[in-house]
Order: structure tokens, then C-alpha cells, then sequence
């Protein structure tokens, strides 16, 4: 005897694997200290005692230094790592050729109100990007995606992260005005911190979300810690 297929409305029980978070929140960390604090920091140094043009030869320095560290002690460097730091890198050259800081400065500044734009546009026309960022590193199964709450869950993030982009470019603006050296500290570590902040806030109010959902668990660790909506 054949069983009975489950009635359309019945509670389908979704798990989201997201895996152990300390490793991807020290790889983070490391990754902010490498790309944005550290050489930020380099440049200011070198600005106030010997000059921009030291500072800026001390950053590509840094990059090529940390590149090779990272291939003499791993067997595969990071990809992320490597986008960023060929970013910088650009960024630090294009600031040389042009012998100008204000062209380093203005650079990522740019780039956050692009990502604003992006963000915030994806989210007013009902397709989150977030949505699709998010399934690069956890699967989200086929029905949930097209649950009419966390399609929301999505759109609020992605408005979250676009109105951080803006904040984050209207502050480095602003701390322009007060000179190049306070430009540079910031945007190496106000914006750094604000990123930081503005990822655990996004990730926080996906989970708490998520979570509120019935028919979703959400399990942590890699021992299959299990949280139950």
C-alpha cells in the first residue's frame, strides 16, 4: 500500500547550515587589519613625519609583504585577499602617478555610493541583492527563497547595508574638510570600524528574522548546534 503524499499546506521543515562563525569572523578581522587598518595607518605615520609620497611607496610595500607572507605559510592564498589587495594597490598607484592622496581618499568614497546605489536600488525594485549574496556562502533551499517574508528579510538588509554605504561616504566627506591627515585616519578607521558595525547589525537582524520564521532552524557550529524558530 502506497503512502499518502504530506497536504500541500503542511509545515516543511527547513535547516540553514551556517557552519562555524569564529573562524569566518577571525578571517574577517585579519582581513580588515591586512587591507584597511594597518596600511591606512602606515600612510598617516609616514604623512605626518616624512611626507605623502613615503606613505604611499610604504603602502604598496605592506601589500607586497603580505602577499608573500601568506604564500610562504598557507598552500592557498585567500581570493578575497588577493582582490582586495590588488585594489589597493591600484588605488595606491593611480595615487602615485598622480602624486595626490586626495586621489586615494576619493577612490573607495566613490565606491561606497556606488554600492549604495546598487544596494538600495536592488531592494526598492524588489530583488535584493543581498538574496543572492547570501547563497554564495549558505544554501537557502528553493521554497524558502520564495517565501514572501524572508524575500523582505532580504529587502530590509539590503536597504541597511545601502544606507551604511552612505553614511560611510558622507563621513569620510565630511572629515575631509578638517585636512588630508584626518581623511586618511578616517577612512582607514572610522570606515573600517562603521563596516565592521554595519556587518554584525545586517547579520544580526537577518538571523533575529530568520529566526521568527516558523518551519526554519538554523544550525551553528560545526557539532550541529541546533536553533529552533
Amino acid at each position: 500500500m502506497s503512502s499518502q503524499p504530506p497536504p500541500a499546506d503542511a509545515l516543511v521543515e527547513h535547516v540553514i547550515e551556517l557552519g562555524d562563525l569564529r573562524p569566518t569572523l577571525l578571517r574577517g578581522l585579519r582581513l580588515l587589519l591586512e587591507t584597511a587598518i594597518v596600511p591606512t595607518l602606515l600612510l598617516y605615520g609616514c604623512m605626518v613625519t616624512v611626507g605623502a609620497f613615503p606613505g604611499l611607496v610604504a603602502v604598496l610595500a605592506w601589500c607586497v609583504v603580505t602577499v608573500a607572507v601568506r604564500m610562504a605559510t598557507v598552500r592557498r592564498v585567500p581570493g578575497t585577499l588577493l582582490l582586495v589587495i590588488t585594489l589597493l594597490m591600484a588605488r595606491t598607484g593611480i595615487a602615485l602617478a598622480l602624486s595626490s592622496v586626495y586621489v586615494f581618499l576619493l577612490q573607495p568614497i566613490a565606491g561606497s555610493m556606488l554600492m549604495a546605489i546598487l544596494f538600495i536600488g536592488s531592494a526598492v525594485v524588489g530583488r535584493p541583492i543581498t538574496m543572492r549574496l547570501a547563497q554564495d556562502f549558505v544554501h537557502l533551499p528553493e521554497r524558502l527563497i520564495g517565501d514572501e517574508r524572508v524575500r523582505r528579510m532580504f529587502v530590509q538588509v539590503s536597504l541597511l547595508w545601502g544606507l551604511s554605504r552612505l553614511l560611510d561616504a558622507a563621513m569620510s566627506l565630511g572629515v575631509l574638510h578638517f585636512g588630508i591627515t584626518a581623511g586618511v585616519f578616517s577612512r582607514g578607521v572610522f570606515s573600517g570600524v562603521l563596516t565592521a558595525l554595519s556587518i554584525g547589525v545586517c547579520a544580526y537582524f537577518g538571523w533575529t528574522r530568520l529566526h521568527r520564521i516558523e518551519g526554519v532552524t538554523l544550525r551553528f557550529g560545526p557539532k550541529g548546534l541546533l536553533t529552533n524558530a
